[in-house]
């Protein structure tokens, strides 16, 4: 085995070699490596910036699958995990506890949305990663419902286009063909609701008038189902891999009131669209609502560790209480609250305070959206939309028999991707949807380069 000098003489070439040999990289048709698609060979990261082993820098436009908060070896949140890292690693959470543990859960549940009339969110469970944070979700509003007397709702609500994970009961909840149909036989059956995805709305509907068209929709499969339906599960204001849709809050507070007329949970996934990327803390702030379910991950720890919370009501947590094992919430995972990865996430939450990065983020967000308005007028371009730091680009081939847009197939977004890596951005497009959702250290030159870069991307990306 190499040491570690003798690894960082390898120049990119022969680290692409070795790396195709043994390593098997995630949401990657392996086979378009080493030519389709370049494997880009990291050594480190700075900022914005991701440096490649033959010096060459890249704009993490999309924050390392929207994980990374505050830019690479942001060093006040490297610092935290060093001090930890001297003290306590890691110990079983069945029975034992630990200060960056308790502390982290008392400082979620503080900032954690609340709707005015209800209960606060009261209690965190750890797990490892955004899809196992739903899987918990999922099996703890079942059992609650369960441990009540109420075995029949055994049925949960998506929204269609949605995506919530990978394991098999969150990629159970997701409407995306690609990931969902090989597996098919294996999953969960919800029901899906229509999308309540602006892009959708009728000619001359507003964005508000077709959240609460689609919410009247939702409202009538509960009705259809009355006493079946555990929870239903949504993405706040944003579904991020199903395209960067986005919605009105109307549709989460109609949502609230459909879930508790019914007597079923609402299940707030906010693994992407927390930590301040639409404009809020939360996205469930915009609509004043409080979900039963918080489900969190992604910029949790500002993008260096591995760790989700859910957080949910006293009145599940009270449903678990009793002196039957059966009853518990057995549902446990190795490394859940994992000290180093819970002294990052309260080194993330100390400087949303510390730079008052939500105000910072407004004016970003409105550069933003000023560098991308010209695109909207490319023939193109169907629509420009954004929430926050979110901003996408649809874009669309030329307008069909009717009028209307006709989707770019194949593989625009590939051409994006490569065009944009070549000129040092990372801009991974989901489908022909191309967004940008940088770490909130994005500065004013590295904008304009973003907006430059995607331009010209753009314009590969629809050639014919």
């Amino acid at each position: 085995m190499d040491s570690p000098t003798e690894f960082a003489r390898l120049d990119a070439a022969a680290w692409r070699e070795r790396d195709l040999a043994s390593v098997w990289h995630p949401c990657t048709q392996m086979k378009e490596h080493p030519g389709t698609l370049p494997l880009v060979p990291i050594r480190r990261g700075r900022g914005a910036w991701l440096e490649g082993v033959d010096g060459k820098r890249y704009l993490d436009a999309v924050s390392s699958w929207w994980t990374n908060l505050f830019g690479h070896a942001e060093p006040r949140i490297a610092a935290a995990i060093a001090r930890q890292a001297g003290e306590l690693e890691h110990v079983i959470y069945a029975g034992f506890s630990h200060e960056p543990g308790l502390r982290l859960a008392e400082s979620l549940l503080a900032v954690a949305p609340r709707q005015a009339g209800r209960a606060p969110l009261a209690k965190v469970f750890y797990a490892d990663n955004g899809s196992a944070a739903i899987e918990v979700a999922l099996k703890m509003s079942f059992h609650s419902h369960l441990n009540r007397g109420d075995g029949k709702r055994t049925r949960f609500v998506a929204l269609t286009g949605s995506y919530h994970g990978e394991t098999l009961g969150a990629l159970s909840m997701g409407d995306i063909p690609l990931y969902r149909r090989v597996y098919a036989p294996l999953l969960l059956e919800p029901l899906f609701a229509p999308s309540p995805d602006a892009f959708e709305a009728e000619p001359g509907e507003s964005a508000e008038a077709c959240a609460l068209r689609r919410a009247d929709q939702l409202a009538a499969i509960f009705e259809a189902h009355p006493g079946e339906i555990s929870a239903l599960i949504l993405e706040p204001l944003v579904q991020c891999a199903g395209g960067m849709r986005m919605f009105h809050p109307a549709y989460l507070r109609r949502a609230r009131e459909i879930c508790d007329a019914h007597g079923a949970h609402l299940i707030a996934d906010e693994i992407a669209v927390g930590f301040g990327r639409t404009g809020t803390l939360f996205a469930c702030e915009q609509a004043s609502i409080a979900p039963d379910f918080l489900c969190l991950s992604k910029g949790l720890t500002g993008g260096f560790m591995p760790l989700s919370a859910v957080l949910t009501t006293q009145h599940v947590y009270e449903s678990f209480l009793d002196d039957s094992r059966e009853r518990a919430f057995l549902h446990s995972h190795s490394y859940s609250g994992n000290p180093l990865a819970c002294a990052a996430a309260l080194a993330s939450l100390a400087i949303f305070d510390e730079d008052d990065v939500l105000a910072r983020n407004r004016r970003t967000a409105a550069r933003m959206g000023e560098l991308a308005a010209p695109l909207g007028a490319h023939p193109r371009v169907a629509q420009v939309r954004q929430t926050g730091m979110i901003l996408a680009i649809e874009t669309r081939a030329a307008s069909g028999e009717d009028g209307t847009a006709v989707e770019i197939a194949g593989r625009a977004g590939l051409r994006a991707y490569r065009h944009a890596i070549e000129r040092g951005v990372v801009l991974r497009p989901l489908g022909d949807v191309l967004y940008w959702m940088p770490p909130y250290c994005v500065g004013e030159e590295e904008l304009v380069h973003l907006a430059d870069v995607t331009t010209t991307a753009l314009e590969e990306a629809t050639r014919p």
